[in-house]
């Protein structure tokens, strides 16, 4: 379908639906960005500056009326490997801004169908791999484990059952019932409030259980490292004095071009794989153009490099809390952005209260949508093919890395069929 045939409504014909679904996705963004950049192992703010590129720039040069781009848990594992193998953010932001490139030459290259060729069920293992991780990356933060290399372990299990060797009370009280309230919210008062994302409740309670217990003294007080540590920006030279800049030494490296490379694909891939997610969804029916989405995440993810922001995709969640919230056109996602500045320079004290707990909470929970255990049986149930390629590509992205796992479950799958054919004939 054409892009001129897709029911478009002009940008600022629907305020009154899009001002309130900006609002609505603001509130899960704030928590999600600073969440999952430290999830990454990377500085908060690079998920505030990705949040604001995602939504001002991705929002207004996309054609997708609902979708809505920022940091996605999708890409924590690669940006955690990606800082490692490098040895260094500054240098890791190089290979961001190499990935839009590429993103954006995928996008003037008209490749972006690639994604109808790609199996459901190495997608499905993929996210569920994703899921796995996360939530062993979350976890020892949601009960107080504190160590500074816990981010870079790639034996993201080992480190959550080590972290039951150090738990700290007071963050675990804040943890544990932040992620119940999670379940509950999701489970069974979501439905009463669809125009409130989980996560802003459950970090306004983790904010409220923490003072409730500094005020009684129940349990000993948190450690200033257990809090969201954003430095106040009210001008350009603040901006630049608490942001990080790319190092351009990691053009040097061989290495390098394999993590930016990783970045461009998997990003590729997540966002065609929400834009087509968003469509499906959307009550108008509009078809949204994968090429020029390839080139509005490229160059988002250009400029994320530069600004000293991590990899950005078009992200479900956001998406689908957009179009639950009511929005009608992409105005709704660029509002977003702008509210995220705003908090940016004028809110950082606020979120400065926020426990990491709380955060941890919000992405646990995340981690477990993602990994979907019931889905098991879904794919024993579909035969044995889909099974082992659902199976080998979780547990190959768990035990290497996400591109590595993917190609793993790619090659099997091509395998299987190869068998299959062989076998008729």
């Amino acid at each position: 379908m054409s892009e001129q045939t897709t029911s478009r409504l002009p940008l600022f014909s629907q305020l009154k639906y899009d001002i309130p679904a900006g609002i609505s996705v603001f509130f899960v963004a704030i928590p999600l960005c600073l969440g999952i950049a430290h999830a990454s192992g990377a500085p908060l703010m690079s998920g505030l500056v990705s949040g604001v590129i995602g939504g001002m720039v991705v929002g207004a040069i996309s054609r997708s009326a609902l979708s809505v781009t920022g940091p996605a848990a999708g890409l924590t594992a690669i940006v955690l490997s990606g800082i490692e193998q490098l040895g260094s953010f500054e240098l890791f932001l190089c290979a961001v801004v190499v990935a839009g490139i590429i993103q954006l030459l995928l996008g003037v290259l008209k490749v972006g169908k690639v994604i109808h060729y790609i199996p459901h069920s190495v997608i499905q293992g993929m996210l569920s791999a994703i899921g796995f991780i996360l939530i062993s990356k979350q976890f020892p933060h949601l009960i107080g484990f504190h160590a500074d290399g816990i981010q870079a372990d790639r034996y993201s299990l080992t480190s959550m059952l080590n972290s039951f060797n150090s738990i700290d009370t007071g963050v675990t009280l804040i943890g544990v019932v932040s992620l119940l309230f999670m379940i509950l919210w999701e489970t069974k008062i979501k439905n009463r409030y669809k125009a409130i994302p989980g996560a802003l409740p459950v970090v306004l309670l983790a904010i409220a259980i923490n003072y409730l217990n500094a005020g009684v003294d129940f349990l000993p007080p948190i450690e200033s490292f257990h809090y969201v540590q954003l430095p106040s920006i009210q001008s350009v030279d603040e901006f630049t004095r608490s942001t990080t800049f790319p190092d351009w030494s990691a053009l040097t490296q061989f290495r390098f071009y394999g993590v930016a490379f990783t970045i461009a694909i998997v990003a590729s891939l997540e966002s065609l794989l929400s834009l087509e997610a968003m469509d499906e969804l959307d009550p108008l029916k509009r078809t949204s153009p994968p090429d020029r989405e390839l080139v509005a995440q490229g160059t988002g993810n250009i400029l994320a490099g530069l600004l000293g922001g991590i990899p950005i995709t078009a992200v479900i969640v956001r998406g689908t809390v957009n179009l639950s919230a009511g929005a009608r056109t992409r105005l709704s996602a660029i509002f977003h952005g702008i509210l995220l500045v705003v908090a940016v320079v004028y809110m950082a004290r606020w979120l400065n209260l926020i426990p990491i707990a709380g955060l941890a909470a919000v992405l646990v929970y995340t981690g477990y949508k993602l990994l979907n255990p019931t889905q098991l049986w879904e794919w024993y149930q579909k035969g044995k093919v889909p099974f082992a390629v659902f199976c080998t590509t979780f547990a190959a992205i768990v035990l290497t890395d996400l591109m590595v796992g993917v190609a793993i479950g790619l090659l099997v799958h091509v395998a299987a069929e190869y068998a299959a054919k062989w076998r008729h004939r």
